[in-house]
């Protein structure tokens, strides 16, 4: 089974490949063929933070090369900050521009994401796409569970040390997209 962390950072997990965006571009197809050989060849790939650095066209772009890379069955697990949390700290860390972090940058924010717009990215890629973990246009959270085995989301409800005491600290849009 051949899983991959698209610009992985610091983050592995046993069984999956971890990539970084020298070595996987999403636009450039090339790297791709290098890393993988041939199309239809990858089980999941697993994408944290990423989408967001990518204009709205170069989502759809690199989300139509996924699926190329896919296997028939095979998924993307997608999360990007959520825009519809009500968070000012969190808006202002978040939004394109913004200050992020040290480890997250967010001065190459491209998109700040609600679900239907992430939804509807990777519809025009061609997948099915099963929302997990985002927030309403009223701000309100909504989850749906997701098995973990299939990919580690750590800006998630159950993974974020921000989130305890039963408040929200840190959230993010959380999609699971399919090749049928």
């Amino acid at each position: 089974m051949k899983r991959v962390i698209i610009g992985a950072g610091n983050t592995s997990y046993e069984g999956w490949i971890a990539t970084q965006e020298n070595e996987l571009n999403l636009l450039n197809i090339n790297d791709y063929y290098k890393l993988f050989e041939k199309e239809e060849s990858v089980d999941a790939f697993l994408a944290e933070h990423v989408f967001e650095h990518l204009n709205y066209e170069e989502g759809i772009e690199a989300g139509k090369n996924l699926y190329k890379f896919l296997k028939p069955g095979g998924y993307i697990r997608v999360a990007v900050p959520d825009v519809n949390y009500k968070n000012e700290w969190y808006y202002n860390m978040c939004k394109p521009g913004g200050p992020g972090s040290i480890d997250h940058p967010a001065y190459t924010h491209k998109v700040f994401y609600d679900y239907k717009t992430l939804i509807e990215v990777f519809e025009k890629a061609g997948f099915k796409v099963d929302l997990l973990e985002y927030c309403d246009e009223n701000g309100r959270f909504h989850f749906n569970y997701w098995n973990t085995e299939e990919g580690i989301i750590g800006r998630s409800l159950r993974f974020d040390t921000r989130n305890n005491d039963g408040k929200l600290g840190m959230v993010s849009i959380i999609i699971d997209a399919y090749k049928e």
